[in-house]
């Protein structure tokens, strides 16, 4: 089991609210994702349910347990760090063992167990070489191995791919999300990237100024943002936003339209504008459109379109996929 509940958690240094009175239920097996721009409290809400750092007020339980005075060691929970934090006098499989290690546990069951994550995170062949000796992906596969030995209730991952270049992140975001489903473990994930939230979360936790802005299914966030935050974070490219004229004949303070939904021709639309940068990637074509009365738009066209720098446009926003924002930022 790895149900989690957090109570009124709130963490606060002197003053100043890191963390202001929050709720959330993360249910046993999910793979929730906390996302949100640096400094919004999402490492810290991690640490907050290792045990890492005490609370100000507030209750989090753990299959039904309340943990909030509990020391790390005894929440049965397995972080893996943004640094692998390996021991690189020590082999893989020294590395992987050393917490069963430190529990006493038999030599004949630390083996068991060191090779049976090997298996899972294709680090067999590695069991004898130290982490100099590793790239970056194998290293992170050990200190994840590490976590797996442990059987714990729940995986914490802090930022796990940051230190990888982005071929490499593609990869591991495949590994860990396949690793999530042969396991079938709670992992809660911490990422400043949406894209990483959008491709491996079956719930996301948007995090503002340590609020939770909404919680939901990746595709819920996408097709209903609740507010400006939200449409602005989740999706690749951002989602435009327009105010004025164009908002208030629909009712609104400000209009979101998402790149994918713009509609681009070269004769007659609803707005004209003149391409700026092109940025041409295959399948998808991103173009900077410059307009008169609306800014900067982004549109996610075709691959295969052909317009370049300084052509005139225009642009047409899908009616039915546009998104209406009062003078509070709340969608409509």
């Amino acid at each position: 089991m790895g149900t989690i509940q957090l109570r009124d958690v709130h963490k606060a240094f002197g003053a100043t609210n890191i963390i202001p009175k929050l709720n959330l239920d993360i249910e046993d097996g999910e793979f929730v994702v906390f996302v949100g721009p640096s400094g919004c409290g999402k490492s810290t809400l991690l640490r907050l349910i290792a045990g890492l750092e005490d609370m100000t007020s507030g209750t989090i339980s753990i299959d039904g347990r309340d943990v909030t005075n509990e020391a790390p060691a005894k929440r049965k929970l397995a972080m893996v760090f943004q640094s692998y934090a390996l021991y690189p006098h020590m082999t893989v499989a020294k590395n992987i063992a050393f917490p069963l290690k430190m529990a006493g546990e038999s030599q004949a069951e630390i083996d068991k167990k060191v090779a049976n994550a090997a298996r899972i995170l294709n680090l067999s062949n590695y069991l004898e070489r130290k982490p100099g000796q590793l790239s970056g992906g194998q290293r992170q596969r050990v200190a994840i191995g590490r976590a797996i030995v442990r059987q714990p209730s729940a995986f914490l991952f802090d930022e796990p791919l940051s230190n990888l270049d982005a071929a490499l992140r593609g990869t591991m975001r495949l590994e860990i999300s396949e690793l999530h489903q042969s396991l079938g473990k709670t992992m809660i994930y911490v990422t400043h990237d949406q894209v990483e939230a959008m491709t491996m979360a079956d719930k996301i936790v948007v995090l503002n100024a340590g609020n939770i802005e909404q919680v939901g299914s990746p595709l819920d966030l996408y097709r209903s943002p609740k507010n400006l935050f939200v449409a602005g974070f989740i999706g690749s490219p951002k989602m435009n936003f327009v105010e004025g004229k164009a908002a208030e004949a629909m009712g609104a303070k400000t209009i979101g339209v998402r790149p994918e939904h713009m509609k681009i021709t070269v004769t007659n639309g609803a707005w004209r504008g003149v391409v700026g940068v092109a940025e041409h990637l295959g399948s998808d074509t991103f173009l900077h459109v410059h307009t008169d009365d609306h800014g900067t738009i982004n549109v996610r066209a075709d691959g295969e379109i052909r317009v370049s720098h300084g052509d005139v446009v225009f642009l047409t926003p899908e009616p039915a996929k546009i998104h209406r924002f009062d003078a509070n930022g709340k969608a409509l």
